[in-house]
């Protein structure tokens, strides 16, 4: 069941589109593929720099979307923007609570339109408790105005794979229950009620949307740097 208020999400696109625009351009071609000469190899090198280092000013230049804070109970995880881990994290009562997020649609698809901009947010939620050696796993959808839970699962912390093809397919080795959408309605609804009382809803998107943003812009940021660092790099020496 959708859980839907009016409230619409801070437009921040224009910065990504001009994001997605610079990791695209066709200015990364530049000199075609490695030649035979070094006076040749050089001067590819030297345009494939020269094209990197104006897309990493290009980038370093984009105004950033409007900062957002991230609503209460929860607090950014320290080094979020630069790991695959949590995002945001809380407390409820006895339990904590995490949050990890991606996006369910695809970025760089050259048809984007205004609707189409990081609208879509999966999240993977889990609440534990101290002492019970297993958590609460949620999979849910986000968008501007609406969650919905897709899956839910109760894991043993630190071994949540089983062994044999359990392990080899990442799945977890205890039964998991009934696929979400064959619930109750009811009992459907209670789950819903039971993350929107720890603050997991619809008023996360606009915070997880700019730190998507942010997130993207970092990492570009970063990919172009590191690349340079090895073209540029000296080639070793040949072995006599």
């Amino acid at each position: 069941m959708w859980r839907r208020l009016c409230n619409p999400a801070v437009s921040v696109r224009p910065w990504r589109r001009t994001l997605l625009r610079t990791h695209s351009s066709g200015r990364f071609g530049g000199g075609g593929g490695g030649g035979g000469g070094g006076g040749l190899s050089s001067a590819v090198n030297s345009i494939l720099l020269r094209s990197l280092k104006e897309h990493y000013f290009e980038v370093s230049q984009m105004k950033p979307p409007p900062k957002v804070s991230p609503p209460s109970p929860f607090t950014i995880v320290k080094g979020a923007l630069d790991g695959d881990g949590p995002v945001l994290k809380g407390t409820h009562e006895n339990e904590e609570i995490s949050i990890s997020v991606v996006r369910l649609s695809h970025i760089g698809d050259e048809d984007d339109d205004e609707e189409d901009s990081i609208n879509q947010l999966f999240l993977h939620v889990r609440v534990s408790k101290a002492g019970r050696g297993e958590s609460l796993h949620f999979l849910c959808g986000l968008y501007p105005d609406a969650i919905g839970i897709h899956h839910v699962s109760l894991r043993a912390d630190g071994d949540a794979e089983g062994g044999g093809p359990c392990r080899q397919l990442g799945l977890p080795k205890k039964y998991q229950g009934r696929v979400f959408p064959d619930l109750d309605v009811k009992l459907r609804d209670a789950f819903h009620r039971y993350i929107e009382e720890r603050g997991v809803n619809d008023s996360l998107f606009r915070f997880l949307q700019a730190w998507l943003y942010v997130k993207d812009h970092r990492r570009l940021m970063n990919w172009f740097k590191t690349l340079g660092a090895f073209i540029s790099a000296p080639r070793a020496a040949s072995d006599n």
